[in-house]
């Protein structure tokens, strides 16, 4: 013979097993937002943008050029009219899109030399980023730390 559960216990029951599971769900989703410091000791803020991941040079471990003693300026950009703005603040990456379990690719910006490179980022660990930037089968990986 079947007995209902009553209501009462059954509503609650289903309520919180509906909650475990979003909260597990939510506990391991990867967050590769928030500061990180390269190998060259920057510091590159990392945000949410349009469902991506966008980055910024927060601070340089030099940014001052030394022949001028003025902050480094954009002097590689292809475009003439942006090599006068600063590299601290400069976007790096705007929109990387998630491509799997902690990775997002798109294109990644080098004030170095002033391309863009088809990028990946992956997320190792909490506190561990994998920077990608490849030309054709040509690519160079960095590895990123989490500051705080």
């Amino acid at each position: 013979m079947r007995t209902k559960m009553p209501a009462k216990i059954l509503c609650p029951a289903l309520f919180s097993i509906a909650l475990l599971g979003a909260s597990g769900g939510a506990s391991f989703a990867a967050d590769a937002t928030g500061t990180w410091r390269t190998e060259d000791d920057a510091t590159i803020r990392v945000s949410n943008c349009g469902g991506g991941l966008c980055a910024t040079i927060a601070s340089l471990k030099e940014p001052n050029d030394p022949q001028t003693g003025r902050p480094k300026t954009d002097i590689h950009n292809a475009d003439p009219g942006k090599r006068n703005r600063p590299v601290v603040g400069l976007p790096i990456f705007s929109g990387l899109r998630p491509e799997g379990a902690n990775k997002w690719t798109g294109q990644i910006y080098n004030p170095e030399d002033g391309k863009n490179y088809d990028a990946s980022v992956v997320l190792e660990n909490a506190n561990t980023l994998r920077v990608q930037g490849c030309v054709l089968f040509i690519c160079k990986t960095k590895t990123w730390t989490r500051k705080g």
